[in-house]
């Protein structure tokens, strides 16, 4: 693999979305001293990167010009299509330069990404991310990569900068998304079946907090309840995970259950729930506001 900075022997990554989850990534490839040319449509996030020690670019073309990684941390698969197609940025990467998708993908779109990148001669590695913004800020995320072990071996070392969870699911692209689809099919389910909880506590006049106590320290607990529980019991709290990201990730797991003939009635549910909350105007704020959709149900 070419290396185009000289004096380094780490490769160089161009990384495509600068937002809540991919500033924080980009800077601890900065912290870890690879080469990190930096993208985002957003020149406030572009001068963040500067003053962490990163490379912004004005464009797509002069970030992934001659790198041998391009990372996208975009919000979904069209986004990822236009960067490497629509935008030519995948024109522009090394020869056996790498595509290195972190963002949340239905498994369906990241096989069609996936070919399109090898039949232009260049590699592939869907490696979705775990942990949300918490993770990416403190460098915790759980990563779930798919690739050939060759091209593993490549970004193994970029992704062990960025989480202290890495697994090696499997080498053909969409099994990545899939294990990622799997995580967010619990993580919804468990937000809403404890939101359920909490409703029905609500409509006996039981105190939010004793509830709390009793189900965080029994076997009902689960580590969902522990993070979202508290906040369902406050008005309003900083956002770490926003309803409509779980309105959008359902959606992929659904979409991916249909792909293989999967019956997912749990998730389907929690999509609905989670839909309802979006609707009624909630789609900004954290997840754990679902419980307003019990409230509403239940006339509490």
């Amino acid at each position: 693999m070419a290396m185009n900075e000289p004096g380094t022997n780490r490769p160089t990554v161009a990384f495509v979305g600068l937002g809540a989850m991919g500033m924080p990534m980009a800077r601890y490839l900065v912290t870890a001293v690879f080469p990190t040319r930096g993208y985002d449509v957003r020149p406030e996030s572009r001068a963040t990167l500067a003053s962490a020690g990163g490379v912004p670019t004005e464009d797509l073309i002069a970030a992934a010009d001659g790198a041998d990684v391009l990372l996208l941390m975009v919000v979904n698969a069209a986004q990822a299509e236009d960067v490497l197609f629509e935008r030519g940025a995948l024109d522009r990467l090394a020869p056996d330069g790498v595509v290195l998708l972190m963002a949340t993908c239905p498994p369906r779109a990241v096989k069609g990404l996936a070919a399109r990148v090898l039949e232009l001669g260049r590699r592939f590695v869907d490696a979705p991310v775990s942990g949300g913004v918490v993770g990416a800020t403190a460098g915790t995320l759980t990563i779930m990569a798919a690739a050939p072990p060759v091209t593993m071996e490549v970004v193994r070392p970029i992704l062990g900068a960025l989480g202290d969870k890495l697994f090696h699911v499997g080498t053909e692209s969409g099994q990545g998304a899939t294990a990622k689809a799997v995580n967010q099919l619990l993580c919804g389910v468990h937000i809403a079946v404890a939101a359920e909880a909490f409703g029905l506590a609500e409509k006996v006049g039981i105190d939010h907090s004793v509830v709390l106590d009793i189900l965080s320290g029994s076997s009902a607990s689960s580590w969902m309840l522990c993070d979202r529980g508290p906040r369902m019991l406050e008005d309003e709290r900083r956002v770490t995970s926003a309803v409509d990201i779980f309105v959008k990730d359902l959606g992929i797991v659904l979409e991916a259950g249909r792909g293989v003939g999967a019956a997912l009635p749990l998730a389907a549910m929690a999509h609905q729930l989670f839909l309802s909350t979006s609707g009624r105007g909630d789609g900004s704020a954290d997840d754990s506001k679902v419980v307003r959709s019990y409230r509403a149900l239940n006339g509490t």
